[in-house]
């Protein structure tokens, strides 16, 4: 902005944003537009479009499906034009209070091996069968350090302060806390998610192969492996080339299509998923979310870690921040808003250090 811009792209600008820093920024970018600056708006979130848009052009598999005044449309119209029907609606009823602890932390705190992360400090939480617990934040507050003490990849040097399924898992692998129950989406899909040079049906065997049988008596059933790619692709509505084609060949979305539905498809007892729909059409978005809901109802405990708030407050049944490598108490939903939790991501919820010293502050 300090180069004084004839023309500005945007690609997803609020993504890490808080909902008061949105607004700040929704306030920036009409300055310039009365300025006479021209500004690409590129994203999904229908809301910002119509809060903020004076024209709009509809994308939909690489071609102009649809051009509209987003002031006269509602989320409801422009979604059908990008999907070219209306919007499934998730249907999500009320978590039972009694469940089953599946995924306990219990004073986690873990030093971040990145010189630029951050490290966590005493994080308590209970996940319980049957419900869905999200954690918003502002990417780079101990989100990526939580993942990797859940998933096993950073192992701790105590067992009990990560528990899943009532094991203390601490110094587990992440194949040993599959075993016992997990399954794991990663916000990074190429390198962790899958391996980009491998098969669709080979990327299957890495994380499905003892839930789905995949190897039997160490020996790989690639058939078996075949038919559950098959499967994924065609539940999920993965475009591509079919179980053969390799995992880099496909977009973005479609691959975290296919590493949603392949966690998904083990029927897992604790799900923890990172940026669930991220780069995923609005339809495409509603179809995993309530795949979500469906599995929470079967019975599964999930854990959602998004930066996007409003899918956490359209799927779970509790809401927790993490902020500076803390984390905040949980709240219900019915407890709690989109304003609350934008003023908890700075690291301002009761009891908080930052409350503390704000409130001496005065």
């Amino acid at each position: 902005l300090l180069q004084n811009p004839r023309l500005l792209i945007m690609d997803e600008p609020t993504s890490v944003l808080t909902p008061q820093a949105v607004r700040k920024l929704f306030e920036t970018l009409r300055q310039l537009a009365s300025e006479g600056c021209s500004i690409l708006y590129i994203s999904h979130k229908l809301d910002e479009i119509q809060e903020l848009c004076h024209s709009a052009t509809v994308l939909r598999g690489g071609k102009v499906t649809g051009a509209c005044i987003p002031a006269e449309e509602t989320p409801k119209s422009m979604a059908r034009l990008m999907i070219g029907k209306d919007l499934p609606a998730c249907e999500h009823t009320v978590a039972p209070a009694d469940g089953e602890i599946r995924l306990k932390l219990n004073g986690l705190s873990q030093a971040s091996i990145d010189p630029f992360g951050t490290d966590l400090k005493n994080l308590q939480l209970e996940v319980r069968s049957g419900e869905i617990v999200g954690i918003a934040g502002v990417s780079g507050n101990g989100q990526a350090e939580l993942l990797a003490a859940i998933s096993g990849e950073a192992p701790l040097s105590e067992k009990d302060p990560v528990q899943i399924c009532g094991n203390a898992a601490g110094r587990l692998s992440p194949d040993q806390r599959r075993q016992i129950g997990l399954c794991f989406v990663p916000e990074e899909r190429l390198g962790r998610g899958a391996v980009p040079s491998m098969a669709l049906s080979d990327n299957a065997i890495l994380t499905a192969a003892v839930s789905k049988g995949l190897v039997r008596h160490g020996l790989i059933d690639f058939r078996a492996a075949k038919a559950f790619a098959s499967e994924c692709i065609e539940r999920f509505n993965v475009k591509c080339g079919g179980p053969a084609a390799q995992a880099r060949s496909l977009s973005g979305g479609n691959l975290q299509k296919y590493i949603m539905g392949r966690e998904i498809m083990q029927a897992p007892k604790l799900l923890v998923a990172a940026q669930p729909t991220w780069g995923v059409d609005v339809g495409a978005s509603a179809f995993i979310r309530q795949q979500i809901i469906d599995l929470r109802n079967a019975g599964c405990a999930v854990l959602v870690v998004s930066e996007e708030l409003d899918e956490l407050f359209e799927i779970c049944d509790r809401i927790a921040v993490i902020a500076d490598g803390r984390l905040s108490p949980t709240r219900p939903l019915a407890e709690t808003s989109v304003e609350d939790i934008g003023v908890w991501m700075s690291g301002m919820w009761p009891g908080s250090e930052s409350a503390a010293t704000s409130t001496s502050n005065q």
